[in-house]
């Protein structure tokens, strides 16, 4: 598997792969993280736009999406319940979404963007057992609360050198 940056025509698969794991999502209890149309289609191609979205290849074949970049997250400011291992500059990753049968293709983009790093931190709603059992395996460590825009609190997660 390769990683590589994603371009605006990749707009078309990439929303198929949100699709798909916003299905994943609800078939495993997990209705509320992304609803009524998240991620829109502007706010992706945004992070094309920037050189942040990323995808997944497998033999030729997308089968991952994700958005990364080395920056302040804003919804990072406030932690609650906890706090970060550190404050030194981080990755971020947001918005990974996988189509495929084959296992590790999350943690093989997790690794990716670590790599870049080696100081990440992640969120993910609180029904998103999968995504918490990946980060686990990966070494995340769980840090507190944070809450994203709309105001509703996601667990953070952080991985450092």
């Amino acid at each position: 598997m390769q990683i590589v940056s994603a371009q605006l025509t990749d707009l078309p698969v990439i929303l198929s792969i949100y699709e798909h794991a916003k299905a994943f999502m609800v078939a495993n209890g997990n209705a509320g993280q992304w609803a009524d149309g998240y991620p829109q289609p502007q706010l992706i191609a945004s992070g094309i736009e920037q050189r942040h979205y990323y995808l997944g290849v497998d033999a030729g074949e997308v089968v991952a999406a994700f958005y990364f970049a080395v920056e302040s997250e804003p919804t990072y400011q406030r932690i609650d319940g906890g706090q970060w291992l550190n404050e030194l500059p981080y990755g971020v990753l947001h918005r990974i979404a996988v189509r495929s049968s084959k296992k590790g293709v999350a943690s093989f983009c997790l690794q990716w963007c670590f790599a870049q790093t080696g100081n990440m931190r992640i969120d993910t709603h609180e029904n998103n057992l999968p995504m918490r059992r990946v980060l686990e395996k990966n070494g995340y460590r769980y840090c507190g609360v944070i809450y994203v825009r709309d105001g509703s609190p996601r667990l953070a997660f952080q991985k450092t050198c």
